[in-house]
């Protein structure tokens, strides 16, 4: 399984989520930060897991890529 977590209100809006994994990621026509697609918010962090492992890849790309590191990528 794939847990993927985004730190929304700290997003730049830089896009580099998107270009790696647009599967997961799209950037919101309202504010220009970053969304995670199908996700489920609580105290500010949007989170999906997902039992498709081939998304890991591209989500640990987007990690890496981010400039301000609210990104967080789990294989459990």
């Amino acid at each position: 399984m794939v847990v993927i977590t985004l730190q929304r209100n700290k997003c730049i809006g830089c896009n580099y989520c998107v270009e790696l994994a647009p599967a997961q990621f799209q950037m919101s026509k309202k504010d220009g930060k970053s969304v995670l697609l199908h996700s489920a918010e609580k105290k500010g962090f949007f989170t999906i897991k997902s039992h498709d492992d081939s998304i890991f890849e591209a989500a640990h790309e987007a990690k890496k890529a981010c400039p301000v590191k609210i990104i967080e990528v789990k294989q459990v």
